[in-house]
């Protein structure tokens, strides 16, 4: 599984990634945890406000921070697919 974690550097870009990577330790996954930060990658997905959370390709949240529940949940879903 791999998730990306899209956005330049901000603070909600930063917390989206650590938060991210802490729900895949707590449901124990192998999942590979990307930060992306180049803007033309961002676009490609047609994300026009960061954070972005993308999760093996699918767009999942933009411009939004999602809880840990919520990612959590993303995550399991997308697993089960």
């Amino acid at each position: 599984m791999l998730i990306q974690v899209l956005g330049t550097g901000c603070a909600k870009c930063k917390t989206l990634h650590d938060t991210v990577t802490k729900a895949v330790r707590e449901i124990g996954l192998d999942a590979q945890v990307e930060k992306v930060e180049d803007i033309q990658t961002i676009l490609a997905f047609e994300i026009l406000m960061t954070p972005g959370l993308i999760i093996n390709g699918e767009v999942k949240a933009a411009g939004r921070l999602p809880s840990a529940e919520e990612i959590k949940r993303l995550i399991v879903a997308a697993k089960a697919a």
